[in-house]
């Protein structure tokens, strides 16, 4: 059977000029670009104003990492998380035929609606509650 080697460091990114990699590269060239071209359309005034905009917006995406992932994906992220929140929550929409329906079906054949109210647990509930999941059901709890 033939030996292959694995590369080990699958996530660091090709350095181009010392230590500026090909992603800070192209994202500096693009905010060069850009001041350049604010440079020969605008004014002086308004060419430093927008520079003063765009280079610090350009260093942020080129050098920052937040948790080791450069901003554009820390950016991605955060608009999906907002985009896609976590707890979904089934809200049904009744039509009026819906409600006419049920209310002239015979009352026996209604479903009741119950609203049940969560009561809120206290710090000694919760730390029971703690203390049987550590325990892995060994401990059954006081009731």
């Amino acid at each position: 059977m033939q030996q292959v080697v694995v590369p080990q460091f699958l996530d660091v990114e090709d350095k181009v000029i010392g230590p500026i990699t090909v992603r800070q590269f192209i994202e500096m060239l693009i905010g060069g670009m850009l001041i350049f071209i604010f440079y020969k359309f605008f004014d002086l005034s308004l060419f430093a104003v927008l520079s003063l905009i765009v280079a610090p917006i350009t260093a942020l995406f080129a050098f920052i990492k937040i948790n080791g992932q450069p901003f554009h994906y820390f950016l991605l992220n955060y608009y999906a998380t907002f985009k896609n929140p976590k707890l979904k929550v089934w809200r049904k929409i009744v039509s009026m035929d819906e409600i006419r329906a049920s209310l002239k079906s015979p009352k026996e054949h209604r479903i009741p609606v119950v609203k049940m109210a969560r009561q809120p647990l206290s710090n000694s509930k919760i730390s029971e509650l703690a203390l049987i999941i550590d325990t892995g059901g060994v401990y059954m709890g006081e009731e």
